[in-house]
C-alpha cells in the first residue's frame, strides 16, 4: 500500500495524527469517513500523486490517530477541533495553502475547514455529503429509516459502544476482497479498539451538537464558501434518494459549485478509485483561462462570502 509514500505520526498540539504522504506538486489532503481510517485511499492516493502533494492523516479519534478525552459538550471531537488539526498537519508539512476532498465524516471536516480557514483553502472536493445542518434541518422520516444510526451513536448513555464492542466485525462488516487486504486489516484493528469506537462515536455526538450549531450560526450569517467546490456522491448509495441533486444543496453554501455522481456504493475511493481520482484529478488540475483561484469573485457572487485574497498556487 502507498508505494513512495511516508508514515509518520505528526503532533499537531492537542492530537498526534498518524499520517501518510507522497507525491509532488500542489498539495491535496483526503480525508477518510466513517469507520475507515486513511488506508481507505489507498487506490486513489498513488492515483494522484505524479500531479499532487496527497496527504492522508487519521483524523483524530480515528485509526491510529491519538484519542482525546471526551468533553461533555463533545467539542473534543468536533468538525472544528479536526478542521484545526489538518490546518496544523498542513503547516508541519510545509503547506499554507492545500485543496481538500473529505468523504462521509470526512467530507464535513472538510467544509468545515474550508468555512473555518478560508485562507488556508484552494479547492474543496466533498463526497458523499451536504452539510451536517442540512441533513438534521431536512430530517424526516425517510431520513431517520435510513440513518438511524446517528441518532443511537448519539445517545448520551452510551449504548452503542456496548452494542459494537460486543461484536464489531458484525457490526461494520468489511470485505477484505473489496477493501484490499491491508486496507481491511487495518480497518479491523480500528474497529476491535473500543476507545476508537468511544472516539467515532464522539465524532456522532458532537454532529447533533457542536457541528450542527456551526453550520446554522453560518448559514444565518450568510457565510459561504469562497473556493471552488466539487460534489461527487455515489450513484448506489441512498444520498439522491433522500435530496434529489445534491448540488441544489451545496448552491447556497458555495460561490462556484459544480457536481456528479460517482458509479459506485457509499465507499467510493474502494468502489471505484478509477473514477474518483479521475474527477479529483479533472477539478484540481487549473487551466490558466479558466482557473477560479486567478480571480477574485465578483461581489455579486460573494455576498457574505468568506472571502480572502485568492491568489494562484505557488
Amino acid at each position: 500500500m502507498f508505494e513512495g509514500f511516508t508514515l509518520e505520526e505528526v503532533d499537531v498540539g492537542e492530537v498526534t495524527l498518524r499520517v501518510r504522504h507522497g507525491g509532488s506538486g500542489p498539495p491535496l489532503v483526503l480525508l477518510h469517513g466513517h469507520p475507515r481510517t486513511h488506508t481507505t485511499w489507498y487506490d486513489v492516493a498513488p492515483r494522484l500523486a505524479d500531479a499532487f502533494t496527497v496527504v492522508c492523516p487519521d483524523l483524530r479519534g480515528y485509526g491510529q490517530s491519538s484519542k482525546p478525552e471526551s468533553t461533555e459538550d463533545h467539542s473534543a471531537h468536533s468538525k472544528r477541533a479536526m478542521a484545526n488539526d489538518i490546518v496544523a498537519l498542513m503547516r508541519h508539512l510545509g503547506h499554507e495553502r492545500f485543496a481538500v476532498a473529505g468523504h462521509d465524516r470526512g467530507s464535513s471536516v472538510a467544509y468545515r475547514l474550508a468555512l473555518d480557514h478560508p485562507a488556508s483553502v484552494t479547492k474543496l472536493a466533498v463526497l458523499d455529503g451536504v452539510p451536517i445542518g442540512e441533513h438534521l434541518g431536512r430530517a424526516d422520516a425517510k431520513f431517520a429509516q435510513a440513518w438511524w444510526h446517528w441518532f443511537f451513536f448519539g445517545q448520551l448513555a452510551k449504548p452503542a459502544e456496548r452494542v459494537i464492542n460486543a461484536d464489531p466485525d458484525a457490526w461494520y462488516g468489511g470485505d477484505p476482497e473489496a477493501m484490499g487486504a491491508e486496507n481491511h486489516a487495518d480497518f479491523l484493528r480500528a474497529i476491535h479498539d473500543p476507545e476508537t469506537v468511544h472516539a467515532m462515536l464522539e465524532d456522532y455526538r458532537a454532529g447533533l451538537g457542536l457541528d450542527r450549531e456551526a453550520d446554522d450560526a453560518d448559514k444565518a450569517a450568510g457565510n459561504r464558501i469562497a473556493c471552488p467546490v466539487l460534489v461527487l456522491w455515489s450513484s448506489l448509495d441512498d444520498l439522491e434518494h433522500l435530496y434529489g441533486d445534491p448540488v441544489a444543496i451545496w448552491r447556497d453554501w458555495s460561490v462556484d459549485v459544480r457536481g456528479s455522481a460517482i458509479e459506485s456504493g457509499h465507499h467510493m475511493a474502494e468502489e471505484n478509485p478509477g473514477d474518483l481520482a479521475s474527477a479529483l484529478r479533472e477539478f484540481l488540475t487549473p487551466f490558466p483561462w479558466s482557473s477560479p483561484e486567478t480571480r477574485r469573485p465578483s461581489s455579486a457572487e460573494r455576498g457574505h462570502v468568506l472571502d480572502p485574497v485568492i491568489q494562484p498556487d505557488r
